[in-house]
């Protein structure tokens, strides 16, 4: 990292108040001050009355674009929403009866239980690394996690790109565990959805859905709605409907103050610049894994055995972490730092 990047990040770490030590972006990203500033204000204005909901649309643009670019997009091809299962809902009803979708052994819910819950459709689980090889004829579609929740393992998604083309299968990638930290150009992919809570910085009730332009088109809204409509605000009312042809057909209602905070949290990502962000997180994961004596590297989600009590004593010297499938998960991000590495294994050392 050259000395400019590093004084990008240095000045973006200021913009944090973590209390203890924070290793728990996996399960939620810490919100920086700029966005809870803005979110603030927002609480006083819906408080005192003067919050007008038309007013927050530009904003809502702003954050659309800048999601866009921080994944290799453009606008058109982005819709926002609340949360990714929304989304994967709405790609799973647009499949025929009797398809097959592949998915990765113990993937997480939102990506794949849209899917179970249409008992009309073929659910096929293999192990993560043995995707791209059971991609077969039948597939229609393959959905994963870029990387996985449980314990942080990248998924090949080069590989299941080719594969994909190879059989002539759509694919689905879940980048709620990614986007932020890992780069990923994610014009490859048909489908992407994204939930902006965890290392995007926002709050609960943001997320995108995201593909390529064909892929979108054969997409139905699921949940048509006034902010759907071409003519959002003189929509509000009656049974006619016009959407337009660009992915914010399938826009969902925005939770107001979600948006109105990510639009900072995305300036702050922007600013430092994923590529910099990744050298940071997984610098850290993987000098924790050296010392740790664990295998692996190259994500910033680490997952590792848990000792007795290992949550308890974690808890008590101030380090937030999870047990995610019975084991002890630990995540680092932008605003963590070489002390919080030196933080975890000494509790961790006492553990033993």
């Amino acid at each position: 990292m050259d000395q400019t990047a590093h004084a990008r990040l240095q000045q973006a770490q200021r913009e944090f108040s973590a209390h203890g030590t924070y290793l728990n972006t996996a399960t939620h990203g810490l919100t920086p001050h700029p966005a809870r500033r803005a979110l603030e204000e927002h609480t006083h204005e819906v408080a005192t009355g003067r919050f007008s909901p038309g007013a927050q649309d530009p904003g809502i643009q702003r954050t659309r674009a800048a999601y866009a670019r921080l994944t290799g997009l453009t606008p058109d091809r982005v819709a926002i929403g609340t949360h990714t299962s929304q989304f994967t809902g709405t790609v799973a009803a647009s499949l025929p009866a009797g398809a097959e979708v592949l998915v990765a052994r113990n993937e997480f819910s939102s990506t794949v239980h849209p899917f179970s819950a249409r008992a009309e459709l073929r659910v096929r689980e293999v192990p993560l690394d043995r995707l791209p090889d059971e991609v077969r004829p039948d597939t229609a579609l393959v959905a994963v996690s870029a990387v996985q929740s449980a314990d942080g393992s990248l998924a090949p998604l080069e590989d299941l790109v080719v594969a994909c083309a190879d059989h002539d299968a759509r694919i689905l990638v879940d980048t709620t565990q990614s986007t932020g930290w890992l780069p990923i150009d994610d014009d490859r992919f048909d489908y992407v959805v994204c939930s902006a809570y965890k290392w995007l910085l926002g709050t609960r009730g943001s997320a995108f859905l995201s593909g390529t332009t064909e892929a979108l088109s054969e997409l139905r809204p699921l949940a048509a709605n006034w902010y759907s409509a071409v003519d959002q605000w003189n929509s509000l009312y009656g049974a006619a409907l016009e959407h337009g042809p660009e992915a914010n057909r399938l826009d969902l209602a925005p939770v107001w103050p979600a948006f109105v905070s990510l639009e900072r949290s995305l300036a702050l990502i922007e600013q430092v610049g994923v590529q910099t962000v990744h050298e940071h997180d997984v610098a850290l994961a993987d000098r924790f894994r050296a010392e740790a004596g664990l295998e692996g590297g190259g994500s910033a989600i680490v997952s590792l055995p848990a000792p007795e009590g290992a949550a308890e004593r974690l808890a008590e010297a101030g380090i937030a972490a999870a047990l995610r499938d019975g084991r002890l998960r630990v995540a680092f991000h932008l605003y963590n730092t070489e002390a919080d590495v030196d933080r975890l294994l000494e509790v961790l050392a006492d553990l033993r």
